[in-house]
């Protein structure tokens, strides 16, 4: 490791936000294929939080083995401060974003002052949005396109034996329940952009946004359950997921789809079956070619990011204590004094 050092967001033992330390960390050294990035913002994702907790949620055996300390983060933007003898994609100066070495646990190590990106990852920074708007895309984004619109991986996925495969969406009607969070403001823009119609499920205070970002109908869940107004919808985007997705079935057409963003807890196969219904999920992987297709859509407003709120990366604790709040609209980012 490199003898320079760098302030980070390191973890020396699992647990709640209180485990988060600002502190000095070694500054990554180059390996070829690289490029160093003097980050100037950083989007928080739910993998941050499950890290820090251990993946307590996961069953025992898929706990990953991790060597303290750990620097947390996946989603950066920021200039590229050097690049690899080898690199020739990318310039000292260019403004850059990515998500970093993603699905790598404890690889990714974004929350830090400087941060090493395999090229393969990286592309220019949309020139229309700022770094902190820029930092909030890349995991909730890709996690969107790679559900909806292109998987752009060919990893085997560990929670499904089948490749997943997203569906048509022009002329669709489209469901998409936590819409006003990360992945689901942008599962919303995606669904309108390719031509579907949109339902919205969030609270009510969500309403106007969502409107704003396309969506046709809105659905209060506070007031209402989705599942029992909602009807022939051939997509269902459930961003929240878990042991409650699988109530969507009922709402779908013969021959539609569920795709829980977070399937673990699923257990409605029998059920999915003889409603002739598709559940599927995958993992997002990182990929620089497109967060480049992306980034012209986020260049010229096509697609939005929302940021819920903003703290300087040593308030990492309080950043984490308001995810754990939930009801965020958008995305929770940290900011680096440069």
């Amino acid at each position: 490791m490199s003898s320079e050092t760098m302030k980070a967001i390191r973890i020396h033992e699992f647990g709640g936000p209180d485990v988060l330390r600002y502190e000095d960390a070694p500054k990554p050294e180059l390996k070829p294929g690289e490029v160093l990035v003097r980050v100037h913002a950083i989007g928080i994702n739910p993998p941050d939080w499950y890290l820090r907790d251990g993946y307590r949620a996961l069953p025992p055996e898929w706990r990953p083995q991790v060597p303290f300390p750990i620097i947390l983060g996946t989603d950066v933007s920021g200039v590229v401060e050097a690049v690899a003898d080898d690199v020739r994609e990318f310039s000292v100066g260019d403004e850059v974003y990515s998500m970093v070495r993603f699905f790598s646990v404890a690889e990714s190590r974004a929350y830090a002052e400087y941060v090493s990106v395999p090229v393969s990852e990286l592309a220019l920074k949309p020139a229309g949005i700022d770094h902190v708007h820029a930092a909030g895309a890349p995991m909730s984004l890709l996690t969107a396109w790679q559900f909806m619109i292109e998987l752009g991986h060919d990893e085997p996925n560990p929670l499904q034996s089948s490749r997943h495969e997203p569906v048509p969406l022009k002329g669709k009607t489209v469901l998409v329940n936590g819409a006003a969070g990360g992945v689901g403001h942008f599962a919303v823009q995606l669904a309108k952009l390719k031509g579907s119609h949109v339902i919205a499920v969030a609270s009510g205070k969500h309403e106007s946004l969502l409107r704003e970002l396309g969506a046709d109908e809105f659905i209060d869940y506070t007031r209402t359950p989705p599942e029992e107004t909602a009807r022939d919808i051939d997509l269902v985007v459930d961003a929240v997921g878990g042991s409650t997705t699988g109530r969507f079935l009922r709402v779908l057409k013969r021959g539609g789809a569920l795709f829980p963003v977070y399937p673990l807890g699923f257990a409605d196969v029998t059920e999915a079956g003889k409603r002739g219904v598709t559940v599927s999920a995958t993992q997002v992987r990182s990929s620089g070619a497109q967060l480049a297709e992306v980034g012209r859509l986020l260049n010229d407003g096509t697609i939005r990011v929302v940021i819920d709120s903003a703290y300087p990366l040593a308030d990492a604790r309080k950043a984490h204590e308001r995810a754990a709040r939930g009801h965020i609209q958008g995305k929770i980012v940290l900011t680096v004094d440069v």
